[in-house]
């Protein structure tokens, strides 16, 4: 476990969540582990931050930021404790967590805040790829909400100081991603019950993830 800043008082400090991702579409596995993540830890908020520019996800097309953050936006407006951020949306370089993290701070009064990134076991187990990770525990506490497949026990494979920081937290396992949602809509297949109604309604409007004319010409 981290130690807290020094000269901070435990009573005085805000705890923040922060909940980045994507959100290619945002869905309930997203909300279940900020929810899960709020309560379990005290937290008093959870921001939202879907990525801008997601430098690890160039592979493949990804929904335009306005998409993902107006659905993100859509998805949160229910819950007084989750707050979206375009923090990254408007970023115009890549988007790295240890970049907005170091942003992030000059938010509050200094040591004023205790962050803690919450983001799924099997993104953690590959920590060691992300920019300037030795750096993240100076930061944040960093949240392993459990993952289908991914035994907690991988986790003492990591630095040292990476474990130190770190706190598993085991949800209710939900089997749903945002890979299998994009599949089911680009296929024709319902997506009821896997994300919220708001989000379906504005892909639908939207018509994203939908088969494009080109992946029909053989």
């Amino acid at each position: 476990m981290t130690s807290l800043p020094s000269g901070a008082n435990r009573t005085e400090l805000r705890k923040i969540g922060i909940m980045g991702g994507t959100f290619d579409p945002i869905h309930f596995g997203h909300l279940l582990a900020a929810e899960e993540s709020r309560s379990a830890l005290g937290l008093d908020e959870v921001i939202f931050i879907p990525s801008g520019d997601p430098a690890h996800k160039r592979q493949r097309r990804v929904a335009s930021p306005e998409d993902r953050y107006i659905m993100t936006l859509l998805t949160t407006l229910g819950n007084r404790n989750f707050t979206p951020s375009r923090i990254e949306i408007d970023r115009k370089e890549p988007s790295h967590t240890v970049d907005t993290l170091r942003e992030m701070r000059h938010w509050y009064a200094p040591e004023k805040v205790l962050f803690y990134f919450i983001t799924g076991l099997d993104a953690v187990l590959g920590i060691t790829t992300w920019k300037e990770y030795e750096a993240l525990p100076e930061l944040c506490r960093i949240v392993a909400v459990s993952r289908p497949g991914y035994p907690s026990q991988e986790l003492g494979n990591l630095p040292e100081n990476i474990q130190k920081a770190i706190i598993p937290l085991s949800i209710p396992l939900l089997s749903i991603s945002s890979t299998e949602i994009r599949q089911r809509l680009h296929n024709g297949r319902s997506v009821k019950y896997l994300l919220p109604e708001t989000v379906e309604q504005y892909i639908r409007k939207k018509k994203l993830y939908r088969k494009k004319l080109e992946d029909t010409i053989p």
